[in-house]
């Protein structure tokens, strides 16, 4: 059975492109725009990974991932962000991601970074 992801990103347009690269080998089971979306999707779909955006309206990135270890602190969460946000993402990580990718996406590092956190 193939492992089920949640993308999270308040860009459509980048939900999309993640989508595309990822359902080639994974089940996109839920998208949401913002972190409180991510955390009913979350409850609703009980995804094996999320991709989470750090910058987002309402609830970002930051603000959601220790709300959703909280609920499921085994869940794998992968941080979605920009060049240039490395302060962010080290404290996510520090915070309980599994890894973090970078936009604009490169295919293979996606993949492997989801391959990444499946292992740990």
């Amino acid at each position: 059975m193939a492992k089920s992801v949640l993308i999270v990103d308040d860009t459509n347009f980048m939900r999309k492109m993640l989508r595309d690269l990822i359902s080639e080998h994974y089940d996109v089971v839920a998208e949401a725009e913002n972190g409180k979306e991510c955390l009913e999707m979350m409850e609703k779909h009980n995804p094996d990974l999320i991709t989470l955006d750090v910058i987002m309206p309402e609830m970002d990135g930051m603000e959601a991932l220790p709300k959703i270890k909280e609920k499921n602190e085994d869940q794998k969460v992968i941080m979605v962000t920009s060049v240039g946000q490395h302060e962010k993402v080290t404290e996510a990580m520090n915070k309980g991601a599994s890894g973090y990718i970078i936009k604009p996406f490169d295919e293979e590092k996606v993949l492997e970074e989801i391959e990444k956190a499946f292992e740990t």
